[in-house]
């Protein structure tokens, strides 16, 4: 599949796979930032994509970054749908407990692109019956 990307800012990096096989392509961040603890701080990627219908992008936070500083995306995974246009951002969290410095080009987030099922709803008055029914929060008794 081959979807097509509008660089923006054209000195970042294209998003890649950083091995052959893995499923995110790194996004860059556009703008530095600093996160202090606790803090968020909305960061563009100078990157517009066309993602195909009955697909979405999920913005997912990079492990490294995560496991290394703490920080994360605050809506992970950040939906993007195929109709949008604009320039990806990405909503950046500092769960940590330092300040946490974000330059330009720094590997900020994973897009993964996905098929999405185009299911309707019905509504009906009772759902089928299964092994777990209604038990939800801890209700295999974990």
């Amino acid at each position: 599949m081959h979807i097509s990307v509008v660089k923006l800012d054209r000195e970042l990096p294209t998003p890649l796979r950083a091995r052959p096989g893995d499923a995110g392509l790194d996004l860059f961040a556009r703008a530095p930032v600093e996160l202090a603890p606790g803090s968020r701080a909305t960061v563009p990627t100078g990157l517009a994509i066309a993602i195909p219908e009955s697909h979405a992008g999920l913005v997912v936070p990079r492990s490294g970054l995560a496991a290394r500083d703490g920080v994360g995306v605050v809506n992970a995974p950040g939906l993007i749908d195929s109709g949008y246009r604009g320039e990806l951002q990405v909503i950046l969290i500092n769960h940590g407990e330092e300040h946490v410095q974000v330059a330009r080009g720094d590997r900020i987030a994973q897009l993964v692109i996905v098929p999405v099922v185009m299911a309707e709803l019905e509504v009906v008055d009772t759902l089928p019956a299964t092994e777990r029914g209604s038990g939800g929060f801890g209700s295999s008794g974990a």
